[in-house]
């Protein structure tokens, strides 16, 4: 089984029509997406640059493909998920990886705990994530609004992406609720989604603001932000969300 993510190196004719849309009419033919891969074979070791980590999984780089995956983490429980963006760290999957949800293509179960063996930085993560950058050619994620049922996804779009905002970000704490969330501009979309990096949320503890953005985003973070990694989530309800797992610099 093999990943796939982000932006096309090329792309391959799927012929002269195939079935898809509503009702599964005839579609004339297009252009579909040639993405970098890397192997996710049961028993496969793979040198991975982290970008995010939360107990539903770890979404990083494979720093042989430069495929973007998202590992499933038998984390102890009580045990926080401890590797933080730039983090390198090998894996050895699972015998059985579990390579087949539909929702998250780019999925895969470890067989043990990562092993950290440094910390990466510089031109080469400056390369990695701008191969990585989504194009906003259309809706994020590849549909429109913040969620969709469970059962609509057939595994042929991307359950995460690393974009660079055409507007904003700034972070928004909701009181009421007790949760973060980020605002940006995604092609001519003013998008909002929920955030689950604690570095936003640490942003606004340390700048004893509801609202951030701008120069005082970047002085709370200590970096100024570039990068934002958003993030389909397990079925919740029945339905996958969109959320930001990640904020990051250029690299």
């Amino acid at each position: 089984m093999q990943a796939q993510f982000g932006r096309p190196a090329n792309t391959e004719e799927l012929g002269p029509t195939h079935r898809g849309g509503i009702g599964g009419r005839a579609i004339p033919a297009t252009r579909a997406p040639v993405w970098p891969r890397a192997d996710l074979s049961g028993g496969a070791e793979l040198s991975l640059l982290v970008l995010a980590s939360t107990e539903e999984d770890t979404t990083a780089v494979d720093l042989a493909s430069g495929a973007l995956i998202r590992l499933r983490v038998p984390w102890p429980v009580g045990h926080e998920p401890d590797l933080t963006a730039f983090d390198v760290v090998e894996v050895v999957l699972a015998d059985d990886p579990e390579t087949d949800d539909l929702a998250q293509p780019e999925a895969a179960t470890v067989a043990a705990l990562p092993r950290h063996v440094g910390t990466l930085r510089g031109r080469r993560v400056r390369r990695l994530l701008q191969a990585l950058n989504a194009s906003p050619d259309g809706p994020l994620l590849g549909f429109p609004g913040p969620s969709a049922p469970y059962w609509e996804f057939r595994g042929q779009r991307p359950s995460a992406a690393l974009i660079v905002p055409s507007r904003g970000p700034q972070f928004i704490r909701r009181r009421k609720e007790d949760s973060t969330w980020v605002r940006f501009g995604w092609d001519r979309d003013d998008v909002w989604l929920p955030v689950e990096a604690p570095e936003a949320t640490r942003a606004l503890d340390a700048a004893r603001r509801d609202r951030l953005s701008g120069k005082a985003l970047a002085s709370a973070l200590g970096f100024r932000p570039h990068y934002l990694l958003v993030c389909l989530t397990q079925p919740r309800d029945s339905y996958c969300a969109k959320v930001c797992t990640a904020v990051l610099p250029r690299g």
